[in-house]
């Protein structure tokens, strides 16, 4: 029988659920959410929710928007709508049970004004893949690679819409050349390292369908200080 931990969010506004040993969420779900700036009445599509965090977040942060979490995996499916409602927000958030990569703006309720996505990272045949499925499926790319997300978003956003995603940063160039083929000019592009002395393993990439080309490049995210603990910036993203 499966296990589940429960993390609280915003003094315990926002309770989570997640499986003890399968895929768990990490930081990077986090930064994701924090850096979407959405307007009342959008809608925000979250491309491999797993168990929702991104977009419990979100339907948090800006209770005038709307959610949509697509989740391949049925179970981690059903356990993103039950965290909806056990925090009422199944009115907010709809789960998808469905590969994303059949989507299109038709067959969604309404126009998609962002596309979020914490995609897996690594290439289905490198590295060893974890024997956990719900892991495996989360960090390689088995069901769906990164170009895969980036044409869904161009097929979902209007036209002015934002494509927002954390991924590794050697794999930076890959990814923007991925979104300028698609339709989607990158943006911003920020840099994100573990510490002050580290070199840069994750970025966050954002693009505009449609828009002309000119990049931001901001100063980087770090996220611990040298004593072992996050950075105000980061510990700034868990306040209410």
């Amino acid at each position: 029988m499966e296990t589940y931990t429960s993390d609280t969010f915003f003094n315990g506004r926002l309770q989570v659920r997640q499986f003890r040993s399968g895929y768990r969420f990490s930081i990077d779900s986090i930064i994701l959410a924090y850096h979407v700036r959405l307007r009342p009445g959008d809608t925000v599509l979250d491309l491999g929710t797993g168990c929702g965090i991104v977009a419990l977040i979100l339907a948090y942060r800006h209770p005038e928007s709307t959610v949509i979490g697509v989740e391949i995996q049925r179970v981690l499916a059903d356990l993103a709508r039950a965290n909806a409602r056990s925090n009422g927000m199944q009115d907010r958030i709809q789960i998808l049970c469905r590969d994303m990569k059949g989507l299109t703006a038709a067959n969604l309720p309404q126009p998609t004004d962002w596309v979020v996505s914490n995609p897996p990272y690594h290439k289905n045949n490198a590295g060893r893949l974890n024997p956990n499925r719900q892991k495996a499926v989360a960090r390689h790319e088995i069901e769906v690679t990164f170009e895969d997300i980036v044409i869904t978003a161009a097929k979902t956003l209007r036209t002015g819409g934002r494509f927002l995603t954390v991924y590794t940063a050697d794999r930076s160039i890959e990814a923007m050349v991925h979104m300028r083929a698609a339709g989607i000019e990158p943006k911003l592009c920020r840099m994100i390292h573990s510490a002050e002395s580290t070199n840069a393993k994750l970025v966050l990439i954002e693009g505009v369908k449609g828009a002309r080309p000119g990049v931001v490049i901001p100063p980087p995210l770090k996220i611990y200080q040298e004593a072992g603990d996050y950075t105000e910036e980061i510990a700034e993203m868990f306040r209410a």
